[in-house]
């Protein structure tokens, strides 16, 4: 049977048995939102490919209401994770790097309104095949072709700043189709297109996915489904709290976990992903 299209999961959103009959259940959830943030804290990532499955199973939500929550949740992460990775990469050293940020936001931030608005026109299934090939490469051309220092960037001058902005587009309409900050794109994007360093890239993704995701968030909230958000508060508070104190430990991890292994584990959650994807798709 085909997988349900965007159309079929923007309908009127139901009552979940979890949330109107058990309410939040504080510890998983706290650990389930600190485990993930430890993922957005250590490696750049808003970890929502790791926290829909959570949601949809353990917790009982239906897809879209997962989908929603989800959202929120890559929000806290991300917007918490880059001033907690500041003692090992630097806010001076994040803002000398801002043309790289502009050149991927150029095209980000239009990409994630417009895959906003097509999320309810258009069918998924095509998208998350590709996207799930697309991470598989992208992780072996990581462990095969680059270290974890500087690289020589793929392209410069003009033909980099259109790429970046070609790049930042299409990983801006991704992260709004799938409701995910977009980091599993962004990190190698800016380690092979920018030649940026792994620990570098990760907060350089982050201060692209913080706005490209407050765009997004901004046009899905047209959606009378985002009341979703309101009626499970106290879910979203006691994961918001973990996913916190998740991201500021991973932060202080950053610090801490040699750079060789950073890469390696960016490529196996890039594989992880991909296959949550197809699965998802």
């Amino acid at each position: 049977m085909a997988a349900p299209s965007a159309p079929e999961l923007v309908q009127p959103v139901e009552e979940t048995a979890f949330c109107a009959a058990d309410g939040p259940r504080p510890l998983p959830t706290f650990a389930g939102g600190g485990l993930i943030g430890v993922l957005g804290g250590l490696i750049g990532l808003g970890g929502a490919e790791f926290r829909l499955p959570i949601l949809i199973g353990p917790f009982r939500f239906r897809a879209l209401e997962a989908v929603i929550l989800n959202k929120a949740m890559s929000l806290v992460v991300v917007a918490t994770a880059l001033p907690f990775r500041a003692g090992t990469v630097p806010f001076a050293t994040v803002a000398a790097n801002w043309p790289t940020v502009v050149n991927l936001l150029a095209g980000s931030l239009l990409g994630a309104w417009l895959g906003a608005g097509w999320a309810t026109k258009l069918g998924s299934r095509a998208l998350y095949r590709i996207l799930a090939v697309l991470l598989v490469l992208i992780a072996v051309a990581l462990v095969l072709g680059h270290g974890t220092t500087a690289v020589e960037p793929l392209f410069s001058g003009a033909w980099q700043i259109v790429a970046g902005i070609a790049a930042g587009f299409a990983i801006g309409v991704v992260a709004s189709l799938m409701g995910v900050a977009g980091g599993e794109l962004l990190i190698p994007t800016l380690v092979l297109l920018f030649g940026a360093d792994i620990k570098l890239a990760g907060s350089l993704s982050l201060a692209v996915s913080l706005p490209t995701m407050i765009v997004g968030f901004t046009r899905y909230s047209r959606d009378s489904a985002f009341a979703v958000v309101a009626r499970n508060k106290s879910f979203v508070l006691v994961m918001a709290i973990g996913s916190i104190v998740g991201t500021f430990v991973g932060g202080r991890l950053l610090g801490i976990v040699p750079d060789h292994v950073l890469l390696p584990v960016l490529a196996l959650i890039l594989v992880v992903s991909s296959v949550k994807v197809w699965r998802h798709g």
